[in-house]
């Protein structure tokens, strides 16, 4: 009698989330999508459905659970955001490594992200939430300092992101989220300010295992700030040994520690204020930003590699990642750009594209739009035009290409 391959199930599987089913299948592993709502989240790069053995449209706990018993999956894993709460609930109905549900809005909830931490006696950032914008200028005036930061609870992708300087700067972004809905398209039904972190901004990446945690990379952000907007623009992959790194990776394994994450991705965006580390936010789920064949070639690793390991081969994956950080092997950026520009795109610029691509140190450039849509100015993650991956022998060769890209990029897309 045919014996089927193990499998892995993913739920909503997008972005680069599509790099899941073909290191999983690498190790004899198929993949079954589950999508955790009734339709596909609107404006978000879709899985393609042909990499899966099934894909499943989640109603009910009890029939997804039924489902997917046929498979006998040797995990249940989140692929996006929104996916973490029903991973958690699924692994858990299942019997399957996992992070467990009891802190589950812990991980999808800022607030309360933020009040787990301080209840663990981990350092955390002062903060508020109300349905109401009073209440919230209320805590603004009596917090005493400005800026403040004004967000949703459960966003991403600095959607809805504002650094504010006064009052009515508060009371606009307040009543902003509140009227509208977050990247996932439910309503914002209260809105969260927080004292705003000075210092410079990281992301650490990791994977774990039964609560054993590998470093898998660590970067720094650098942000320009327009119209109260923190817009990205390079993350710069640092050196394992260079200060802040050994700061950040103990500070961060604290968090995932009190956030109860002792399975798979963790993507933590930290800053380093004046009185220490203090969290942004902890998404548990690989980063938006890993690209794998970027990875391993700075890194000889990636995150979506990793998981794969943690999951189906546990016993190697703690002998040989267990308690480490990575080792950079060159220097890499990823470069996000943002646009003034705003109209109907008519045409790509190949030629535009080609000279970027063939900069010595550019690895990938991954353009976001594409013939008749829309491009609009830059206020977050996801009205940026075009990610462009570097990486090379020197910085000083990939700063040089980044400004280069900079002349360029405003010739890719004809308005």
């Amino acid at each position: 009698m045919p014996v089927s391959p193990p499998t892995a199930v993913i739920v909503d599987g997008y972005y680069n989330a599509s790099s899941l089913p073909p290191v999983f299948a690498r190790r004899g592993v198929r993949v079954v999508h589950v999508q955790s709502t009734p339709e596909p989240i609107q404006d978000w790069l879709p899985p393609d459905l042909d990499a899966y053995a099934e894909h499943i449209v989640h109603t009910d706990d009890e029939s997804t659970v039924r489902r997917l018993a046929v498979h006998d999956p040797v995990c249940v894993i989140a692929g996006a955001e929104p996916g973490v709460p029903l991973a958690d609930r699924l692994s858990e109905l299942m019997g399957l490594p996992g992070n467990g549900s009891r802190l589950s809005e812990a991980r999808r909830n800022k607030f309360t992200m933020m009040e787990t931490l301080r209840a663990a006696g981990v350092r955390a950032v002062s903060q508020f939430k109300s349905p109401e914008v009073e209440p919230v200028l209320s805590w603004v005036a009596e917090h005493g300092t400005f800026p403040v930061v004004v967000k949703p609870l459960s966003s991403c992708n600095t959607d809805g992101v504002v650094i504010c300087f006064t009052m009515d700067e508060v009371r606009r972004a307040a009543r902003e989220v509140l009227a509208t809905r977050d990247a996932f398209g439910l309503p914002n039904t209260e809105v969260l300010v927080q004292a705003y972190l000075d210092g410079d901004e990281y992301i650490v990446d990791t994977v774990s295992r039964d609560g054993q945690h590998f470093v898998s990379s660590v970067w720094k952000y650098e942000k320009t700030l327009v119209n109260g907007k923190n817009l990205y623009d390079k993350d710069i992959l640092l050196a394992p040994e260079a200060a802040p790194v050994p700061e950040l990776v103990a500070y961060v394994g604290t968090v995932l520690d009190a956030l109860n994450i002792r399975h798979g991705a963790a993507h933590s965006e930290v800053k380093l204020t004046s009185a220490g580390p203090r969290l942004v936010e902890t998404g548990a789920r690989m980063s938006g930003g890993m690209h794998p064949d970027l990875h391993d070639v700075c890194l000889g690793q990636n995150q979506a590699d990793l998981v794969a390991m943690a999951y189906t081969a546990p016993e190697a994956f703690l002998a040989d990642h267990a308690g480490r950080s990575y080792t950079r092997r060159q220097p890499a950026m990823g470069y996000t750009v943002a646009t003034d520009v705003a109209g109907i795109v008519r045409a790509i610029d190949a030629e535009a594209v080609r000279q970027i691509n063939a900069l010595p140190t550019v690895h990938r450039t991954v353009l976001n739009l594409a013939p008749g849509e829309r491009i609009r100015p830059t206020v977050d993650l996801g009205t940026c035009t075009m990610r462009v991956y570097l990486t090379g022998p020197t910085d000083e060769a990939m700063l040089a290409d980044y400004a280069r890209v900079r002349d360029l990029k405003d010739r890719v897309y004809l308005v």
